[in-house]
């Protein structure tokens, strides 16, 4: 029994290591992510877990912040989206392995096509997010693919946890 705990281990961190192997709802191992915003993080309004992709329900984390303070890209990528949706300012930007990061209210300051690295400004916040408890909240949210995601994954992976032989 003894020699089949590494082959499970070496198994189990080769899934983990792998988004494609481990499913669509996977945020990749290891990837360097930073807040989206400065300083402590204060979530508002969490994600919801949803019991189908139509259902209705809150599909990204509420983050308090500064009125017009810097909002930050959380990764490397490239700016896909910057403009107005339903009469508020977003930006949306692609990283790899299918994964787009979005950010709202913010007015950006570059536009799509624009190659953003971790942490680097793409614009401030805006007052006024809806339901928001203070001055001022930021949207984010993340996707892979079509399949939305608790964009805080991307700062706290899960943890693995081994349990000894025989527990379950």
């Amino acid at each position: 029994m003894r020699a089949r705990v590494p082959a499970v281990l070496l198994l189990v961190l080769l899934a983990l290591s792998s988004p494609a192997a481990a499913g669509p709802a996977a945020v990749p191992a290891g990837a360097l992510w930073v807040p989206p915003l400065r300083g402590e993080l204060t979530v508002t309004r969490p994600f919801d877990r949803l019991p189908h992709p139509y259902a209705a329900g809150h599909r990204g984390a509420d983050l308090a912040g500064a009125p017009f303070g810097p909002v930050l890209a959380a990764g490397d990528g490239t700016v896909v989206f910057a403009g107005m949706v339903a009469g508020r300012p977003v930006v949306s930007i692609e990283h790899t392995d299918g994964l787009r990061t979005t950010y709202e209210p913010v007015d950006p300051s570059l536009g799509a096509g624009s190659h953003v690295a971790r942490g680097s400004p793409i614009g401030t916040l805006r007052p006024g997010h809806p339901g928001c408890p203070v001055q001022a909240c930021l949207h984010w949210g993340l996707r892979r693919d079509e399949t939305y995601l608790d964009p805080l994954l991307l700062l706290r992976p899960p943890q693995v946890r081994l349990l000894p032989p025989g527990e379950r």
